[in-house]
């Protein structure tokens, strides 16, 4: 590689990393409690945990409508929006309860036994240092825009990662792998560290950086799947006005029917009338498989609420299906806890290399910039890489 070549790529490396160095620290920060965010909550008492109940009670469920019924005795005057199975434990029913069809911040999050149909606790909403840590590592407090310009971070780390990866070839050619020069100033020392965590932990990087990237777009994707593809299946309905609750089959008999469109499948939650995830006339039932894989990819089933008839069972595209598998994978939710206590070792393991790579380009002001001045190769990880180069010589 062309000495040119190198300064380019560490130009590139260097403020890519720069930029986005504090806002990935704080997302390493926020990210590692989430990861155990289950464990946590059980340890902080603010896991909701379905009651032992006599074995002859365990295998009955209760109809979709009771569950219901149960969350909306706790606020009559609110509607439910969506329902569904909790991911860790099938007894328990989340609902989200609203004023009003359309999405708010406004929502009451309560949790009903499956089995017998009364409610066992309520999620406080925005309250709690777990909620702060989500808040914080999805969008800033910022919404849309806080999610996006994360996004563009996780850009420029992606971008750091490629860049890193040109320059840590001629910087190992002389140096066998994993060498720290130990007998050198603190400054290499850190910088070889720097280079060998930073290539050991190169692709669990890139793949939480590019799922990272791909959940702050889950807005827009979203959006754009309802604008494109469900708004071409809705045609027949259009003008129609929202089927109002008294004219609406129970759920029950709408979920039979999407069960019946999707043998094997199981449901994961329900979108009422009106909502987000559904349109004015239907119930839209989200089901899933139950492998590993397909318990992560979703298919909704689009039930007309008077009729009962399931008036179609779209594939998503293949964009929500990338999304639907990166946000799992983003957290290490898919070995459980092997595989969360690697993502928090990794996680570790990064904080050291950013907080490395941000000491290294501090240290090279005063005698090391003075000492780059002298000599035609100057760098160190962050953009001082022909520097780091010459050293492996």
């Amino acid at each position: 590689m062309s000495t040119r070549s190198i300064r380019v790529w560490a130009w590139l490396h260097k403020w890519s990393s720069l930029v986005c160095t504090v806002f990935m620290l704080l997302l390493c920060l926020t990210g590692l409690p989430l990861i155990f965010h289950h464990e946590i909550g059980h340890l902080l008492g603010t896991e909701i945990e379905a009651p032992e109940l006599p074995a002859t009670l365990e295998g009955q469920r209760a109809s979709a409508d009771a569950v219901m019924a149960a969350a909306r005795s706790q606020y009559p005057d609110r509607i439910v929006q969506f329902m569904g199975k909790s991911d860790d434990d099938d007894r328990l029913w989340w609902t989200t309860l609203t004023p009003s069809p359309e999405p708010t911040e406004d929502y009451k999050s309560v949790t009903v036994d499956a089995r017998t149909a009364r409610v066992v606790g309520e999620y406080k909403v925005g309250e709690g240092f777990m909620d702060l840590m989500f808040r914080l590592h999805v969008d800033l407090f910022a919404g849309l825009p806080g999610k996006l310009f994360l996004g563009f971070m996780g850009l420029l780390l992606l971008l750091a990662v490629v860049s890193g990866v040109v320059l840590y070839a001629p910087f190992m050619r002389k140096l066998d792998f994993g060498t720290v020069r130990h007998e050198r100033s603190t400054r290499v020392r850190w910088l070889d560290l720097h280079n060998l965590i930073g290539i050991v932990t190169l692709v669990w990087c890139f793949v939480v950086g590019a799922t990272g990237v791909i959940n702050t777009w889950a807005d827009l994707l979203i959006k754009y799947w309802q604008y494109e593809h469900v708004g071409a299946l809705l045609k027949p309905y259009q003008g129609q006005p929202l089927v109002p609750e008294s004219q609406r089959l129970p759920t029950q008999r709408l979920l039979e029917s999407a069960q019946a469109a999707a043998p094997g499948k199981k449901l994961y939650f329900v979108a009422f009338p009106g909502t987000a995830f559904s349109s004015p006339h239907h119930t839209t039932f989200f089901m899933r498989g139950d492998t590993p894989l397909t318990s992560k990819l979703m298919l909704p089933v689009l039930v007309d609420a008077r009729t009962a008839e399931v008036t179609a069972a779209p594939e998503l595209p293949w964009y929500l299906d990338a999304l639907l598998i990166s946000q799992p994978l983003h957290f290490g939710d898919y070995g459980g806890m092997p595989m969360k206590v690697l993502w928090a070792l990794l996680d570790i393991a990064t904080l050291v290399v950013l907080g490395s790579g941000l000491y290294l380009w501090l240290k090279k002001r005063g005698p090391a910039k003075a000492a780059s001045r002298a000599s035609p190769a100057r760098a160190v990880v962050l953009g001082d890489a022909e520097q780091a180069v010459d050293t492996a010589r």
